[in-house]
């Protein structure tokens, strides 16, 4: 088991710790550290603090990622899914909320707004050459099958 340092930002005392749902569950629910109550318009978003920040091994990132039951019940995601937490990244985490549904949306304190999912870095070495290898695919990109 891999040990994730976890810290609450002074006057979020209140706020839930990140925490798995279930015995299965892959990400640890965050919570919204919001001062007061938050509104999303259709078609807005907003920057949400969770009132934590974390240190981990350099192997490591954590992901951000949008809960699914906020996206299929009211539309509600992230900009920018996943969002990445480098190891070496000390700042409040912070997500990034999108109403893409109809109605107004509520981000009250301690609600539950993004899951945190950890993921093993594999160590890479860039190597410039001036032609790759070719393949049966080639440069065949977006739809390209057909489908």
């Amino acid at each position: 088991m891999l040990t994730v340092q976890i810290c609450r930002i002074p006057g979020n005392e209140d706020i839930s710790l990140p925490e798995k749902m279930s015995t299965g569950a892959s990400g640890f629910d965050l919570c919204a550290a919001v001062t007061e109550e938050l509104l999303l318009q259709p078609g807005e978003w907003k920057l949400v603090p969770t009132g934590i920040c974390i240190a981990m091994p350099e192997h490591l990132e954590a992901q951000v990622r949008p809960r699914s039951g906020l996206a299929f019940k009211h539309g509600i995601s992230m900009l920018n899914s996943p969002g990445t937490i480098d190891a070496d990244y000390r700042g409040e985490i912070k997500v990034i909320m999108v109403n893409f549904g109809d109605k107004p949306f509520r981000v009250n304190r301690g609600d539950r707004i993004a899951q945190l999912v950890f993921q093993e870095v594999a160590k890479v070495h860039l190597e410039q050459v001036k032609e790759l290898v070719s393949t049966v695919r080639g440069a065949g990109g977006f739809g390209h099958t057909g489908v």
